[in-house]
C-alpha cells in the first residue's frame, strides 16, 4: 500500500484531509465538532446505523430511496432534511432503530477518505476511551488519525488524536490539558458565538464530555454502503447503548 504524508516522524501518524494520498492500515478520523459527536448521541439515542454520504444530494437520494431513513448535514434546517449537525438539538430525539444519513463538511469527508483501511472508526472526546481501548486490542502498530478540521490544523481535533495516541500507547495522560485546548479553539469560538449555523448553546460543553459514551464507532463497506456502527472497545455490537 502507498505510504501517507505525515507530518511527523513519531509511532502514530496525523494527517489532513488532503494529505490523505494513500490507505493506512489503521484510521482514526476525528471530528470533535461536531460531527464525530453527533454520530455519537445518534447512537446514544437509539439509532441502528449512520451512513456517511459524500454530497448532499446523495444524502437525500439515499433518504428518499429507502423508506424511514433520515438525513442530518451541516447548517440551518433545511428541506428534506430531518436533523441538523448538533449534538444539543439531537439529545432529545429518540432514533430506535432508524438509519440515518450524515453528510457534513469535514467529518463525513474525511472518514470517505480512508474508508478502504481495513479498520477504520470515528471518533471525538465522547468516545476517546473506548477507542483507545478498541485500538489496543484490534489495532496493533502505527495509526493514522485524519484531523478533519481546518485541513489538519484544528486544535480541537488534533488535541483529541493526540490525547487517544497516548491512551493506545499506554501512556498516563492528564485530559485537561486536550480538552482545554478544544474548548479555546477556533471551532469552539465560532460555536459560542453563532458564526456557524445550526447550533444550541450546549453544543461546545457536549463536545467536550470525556467518555461520555462506552462504545466505539467503526465503519465498514456494506454492499455500496458507507457505514459507521457502534462497536464495544471489545469488537462486539453493544446490545443497547441508548443513554439514559
Amino acid at each position: 500500500m502507498e505510504a501517507m504524508k505525515t507530518r511527523k516522524t513519531t509511532t502514530h501518524h496525523f494527517v489532513g484531509i488532503p494529505e490523505v494520498t494513500g490507505v493506512p492500515r489503521v484510521a482514526v478520523v476525528i471530528d470533535v465538532m461536531r460531527a464525530f459527536t453527533v454520530a455519537a448521541w445518534a447512537f446514544a439515542r437509539g439509532a441502528e446505523r449512520i451512513v456517511l454520504a459524500s454530497t448532499v444530494d446523495e444524502a437525500l437520494a439515499l433518504k428518499e430511496s429507502r423508506p424511514g431513513w433520515l438525513a442530518l448535514k451541516d447548517g440551518p434546517p433545511a428541506a428534506g432534511f430531518d436533523a441538523v449537525n448538533s449534538p444539543g438539538r439531537l439529545r432529545s430525539r429518540d432514533f430506535t432503530g432508524r438509519t440515518l444519513v450524515q453528510k457534513t463538511t469535514a467529518g463525513t469527508v474525511g472518514a470517505l477518505a480512508v474508508a478502504d483501511a481495513p479498520l477504520v472508526l470515528c471518533a471525538s472526546f465522547v468516545v476517546a476511551g473506548p477507542t483507545a481501548r478498541f485500538l489496543r486490542a484490534h489495532g496493533p502498530g502505527p495509526v493514522t488519525f485524519v484531523v478533519t478540521g481546518e485541513d489538519g490544523r484544528a486544535e480541537e481535533d488534533l488535541a483529541c488524536a493526540e490525547y487517544i495516541s497516548h491512551r493506545v500507547s499506554g501512556t498516563d495522560v492528564t485530559p485537561a490539558p486536550y480538552l482545554h485546548r478544544a474548548r479555546t479553539s477556533r471551532a469552539a469560538a465560532e460555536l459560542t458565538n453563532g458564526t456557524r449555523e445550526g447550533t444550541h448553546p450546549d453544543d461546545v460543553a457536549l463536545c467536550l464530555e470525556l467518555d461520555r459514551f462506552p462504545f466505539a464507532m467503526r465503519i465498514r463497506h456494506e454492499k455500496s454502503l458507507t457505514v459507521l456502527r457502534p462497536v464495544t472497545p471489545e469488537g462486539s455490537c453493544p446490545p443497547d447503548v441508548r443513554s439514559r
